[in-house]
């Protein structure tokens, strides 16, 4: 499948659970319900297919990472993005919606209302960053302290992108948001989890990887309570191999293999009632 790139069901008891949450965040705040909150349950009709958000990173003004040939992250992520959401938007699984479609700029809060907003099932954010001596594809979920120094480093590097960026929670009482948000986010970290573990799996089977693949940091765009995510590094452009690579359309092609294989794993083990069952 060519990406056109140049260089230069019914929700589960789980996620009927962290909607119900998220409403009650929206009604401590005196925010509106969303419409098809407020219709009768017996009115809404069938369920739509579970929405995932891809989100490449940077944009605009924006332009990543840039390798030594002049490959600037934005278009390696914006390519794959869109190659990936041709894939699962023609086997019917899913909705898909891209946080940006072109060459604009969209702030790292922005981002993450946009997969709250629209109650997402996962959300996934795409980069090729940059790190000396690194190289091949890794998975990054949140933490609040980081797995390792690169981890750290990556992390402070993507959360530059907006210095304004990150989780603007509801203005109710601290218990009331201790209580809510931590219900929220052990099942969602508990899903992201299990969606890097997926997608380090899948990418194994067609790209090089980083050695401890799948690392841990606080990155901005991985901040929000109540959707699982994770942040995919497809390499990095400061790797003059993984530049090469990343230039070329069979291999975004693979990647795009690999992370449409990753969802589709995650949404039927969320259809199995599994998506979040371990912990």
């Amino acid at each position: 499948m060519s990406d056109g790139f140049d260089a230069k069901g019914p929700l589960g008891p789980v996620m009927e659970r962290r909607r119900l949450l998220g409403l009650a965040l929206l009604f401590a705040a005196g925010a509106p319900l969303p419409a098809a909150a407020q219709q009768p349950a017996a009115g809404r009709g069938r369920a739509p297919l579970p929405l995932v958000v891809i989100d490449p990173g940077h944009g605009g003004r924006d332009p990543g990472a840039i390798g030594r040939a002049g490959t600037q992250e934005k278009r390696i992520a914006l390519a794959v993005a869109l190659n990936l959401k041709a894939r699962l938007e023609q086997a019917r699984r899913c909705r898909v919606l891209l946080t940006r479609s072109s060459d604009v700029f969209v702030p790292l809060g922005r981002r993450i209302e946009i997969a709250r907003q629209r109650q997402a099932t996962l959300f996934l954010s795409l980069h090729a960053d940059s790190a000396p001596g690194a190289r091949g594809a890794s998975v990054y979920t949140l933490s609040e302290t980081a797995s390792d120094s690169l981890a750290e480093a990556l992390a402070r590097r993507e959360n530059r992108a907006d210095a304004a960026g990150g989780l603007r929670l509801p203005s109710v009482s601290p218990e009331v948001q201790r209580i809510l948000l931590s219900l929220m986010q052990h099942e969602t970290r508990t899903g992201s989890e299990r969606l890097a573990r997926l997608t380090v799996a899948a990418l194994g089977q067609q790209v090089p990887l980083l050695p401890n693949t799948h690392r841990r940091a606080r990155f901005v765009v991985l901040t929000a309570p109540d959707v699982p995510a994770a942040l995919v590094e497809m390499g990095f452009l400061s790797h003059p191999q993984d530049e090469a690579a990343l230039n070329r359309a069979a291999h975004r092609a693979r990647l795009a293999t690999a992370l449409a294989e990753a969802v589709h794993g995650y949404l039927g083990m969320r259809a199995a009632g599994l998506g979040a069952a371990e912990g």
